[in-house]
């Protein structure tokens, strides 16, 4: 076999790799978008400067839920968002990576206290978005509704969660 065959040989291989290597990775993605993950639902007020507003809220407790979150949703009606639950206090990195629409993300502590707001956050980014302080909860809602209703640092989230 001369050494252009095999140069050719060796390039056919390469490419067929590549190409199920990424197919595979295609399918992969295809599969978790499609695999069905089921949320608790509940609501939830969020106490504001007098103000108390409600919320629907699916629950996302379980590793699944949380890693699949808001994921691939086109949208979600105002008054309604993702509540994440953690089993013990932590430092929280969220990301948007496969979530279409800007949320406003609420970092809370053990008492249902806002540490931290991350407003408007850029959809199918991959830039982390941090707590800044260890927190429980995370609560996401659509983007520019903390601006809409005034909600700030320091609010209070009232949930059975946090009546614990």
């Amino acid at each position: 076999m001369t050494i252009f065959r095999m140069r050719m040989l060796f390039s056919c291989l390469f490419i067929s790799i590549i190409y199920m290597g990424s197919f595979s990775f295609a399918n992969d993605r295809q599969n978790q978008k499609r695999a069905h993950i089921a949320f608790e639902h509940g609501e939830l007020s969020i106490l504001s400067k007098g103000q108390n507003h409600k919320f629907d809220v699916e629950i996302a407790q379980s590793f699944e839920q949380r890693a699949r979150g808001l994921m691939f949703r086109r949208e979600m009606p105002e008054k309604n968002g993702m509540l994440f639950l953690f089993e013990n206090n932590q430092m929280v990195t969220m990301w948007m990576e496969n979530t279409y629409i800007p949320l406003d993300i609420i970092f809370l502590n053990r008492d249902g206290i806002i540490t931290h707001i991350a407003k408007s956050t850029v959809p199918e980014s991959r830039d982390y978005i941090h707590s800044t302080v260890p927190v429980i909860s995370v609560l996401e809602v659509n983007g520019g509704v903390t601006d809409n209703l005034n909600i700030q640092v320091g609010d209070k989230i009232d949930h059975p969660f946090f009546a614990k």
